[in-house]
């Protein structure tokens, strides 16, 4: 469950600046980056894309021979310059744990805090805390489940006191179950840790869920480099998390009806109804709202869509297939996608600047 989108949201100074060309056989990585200095930054693409490569770039494992990193304004990497993988201050999540099987959990947290050399802005205890593994200090790993696994290595990365938390795919080689066990002290960190975390991942659901900021990738190359929201809303490539666009937005829950096991979730600009999953009145959330479940009206009519508010069309712009059309709109400070046949947006005479109603049939709560 996420906590206050606003208290997370990435600060305007950028952190890394990440410049990287290498050519091999068949693939040529060629990105330039400039990335947030906290929050969470999904680097996201179909296998093959780089992911990892500018993963390891970042952490010295890869040496681009064009190549120039900087993080917080100190060189790591350029013409002249070159930080070998043990002088940089960077913690490395790898998707699988890699554990040493000789040692206990504590053992292997202790291992990582002989590579860190400065004062712990993360105390291992806190590191304990956060994911949750107190518990199981004294197990070895092979009496721990995947789940388990990932979350110690993730805690034994945080005690070298990183600048920078790479985090290659954690959950990929987890079942479903283990990874519902492991998302929620993911969102922890993103919470409560005020360095940047590079998050790879092809998995949707994991970056609308985690990611303040999104970086697309494709054979090689940025495609798309911006906050969530607003890469998602984008009209003239639409970035699809999965089968279908869609758009993120953030507000509080306002209202329980217990009656019918449903949420009242404020927006800035209107409200929606969401099943009810426990979350207490007062608490922020992020929701994924899918072009498709969108429909515009001149007038709202009687109809099981209970999700009605007035928007301001921003924009239209291609979808997939010739006879839709994505339509960008406007609801207070959020914007939403709405996916028409570009019939029934002729219909209705759809133009940029046009007030319309928003119908939203369902709302998928990312927690």
């Amino acid at each position: 469950m996420r906590g206050d989108p606003d208290r997370r949201r990435p600060d305007s100074v950028t952190a890394i600046h990440a410049h990287f060309r290498i050519h091999w056989r068949g693939f040529t990585l060629d990105v330039d980056l400039d990335l947030p200095a906290t929050g969470v930054t999904a680097i996201f693409g179909p296998s093959g894309s780089g992911k990892t490569t500018v993963l390891r770039c970042i952490a010295g494992l890869e040496r681009a021979a064009d190549g120039r990193l900087l993080v917080d304004g100190e060189v790591w990497q350029d013409s002249s310059t070159w930080l070998p993988p043990h002088r940089r201050p960077i913690g490395y999540v790898f998707q699988d744990a890699s554990l040493f099987p000789h040692l206990s959990v504590l053992g292997n947290l202790r291992y990582g805090l002989k590579r860190s050399g400065e004062a712990h802005r993360i105390s291992l205890d806190h590191a304990i805390d956060l994911l949750g593994i107190g518990h199981l200090l004294e197990r070895k790993p092979e009496h721990l489940s995947g789940g388990e696994q990932q979350r110690v290595g993730i805690a034994r990365a945080l005690a070298v006191t990183p600048r920078v938390l790479l985090v290659d795919e954690p959950l990929a080689a987890l079942d479903s179950k283990r990874k519902q066990e492991i998302l929620p002290y993911l969102e922890r960190l993103h919470a409560e840790l005020r360095i940047p975390v590079l998050y790879v991942s092809h998995t949707p659901d994991e970056v609308v869920r985690l990611a303040d900021h999104l970086v697309v990738l494709d054979c090689g190359r940025v495609r798309a480099s911006g906050p969530l929201a607003e890469i998602l809303a984008r009209l003239d490539f639409p970035i699809r998390l999965g089968d279908d666009a869609g758009a993120i937005i953030n507000g509080i829950v306002a209202e329980l009806d217990p009656a019918w096991q449903l949420a009242r979730v404020e927006l800035d600009g209107g409200s929606v109804w969401i099943r009810d999953n426990g979350l207490p009145i007062g608490r922020r959330v992020r929701m994924r709202v899918l072009a498709r479940d969108v429909s515009l009206a001149e007038e709202p009519g009687v109809s099981s869509i209970q999700n009605v508010m007035r928007g301001r069309v921003e924009g239209l712009g291609d979808d997939e297939h010739p006879g839709l059309t994505l339509v960008r709109v406007r609801v207070g400070n959020s914007v939403v996608l709405a996916q028409l046949t570009r019939r029934a947006a002729a219909d209705l005479g759809v133009a940029e600047g046009l007030d319309l109603w928003v119908q939203v049939k369902s709302v998928a709560l990312m927690e």
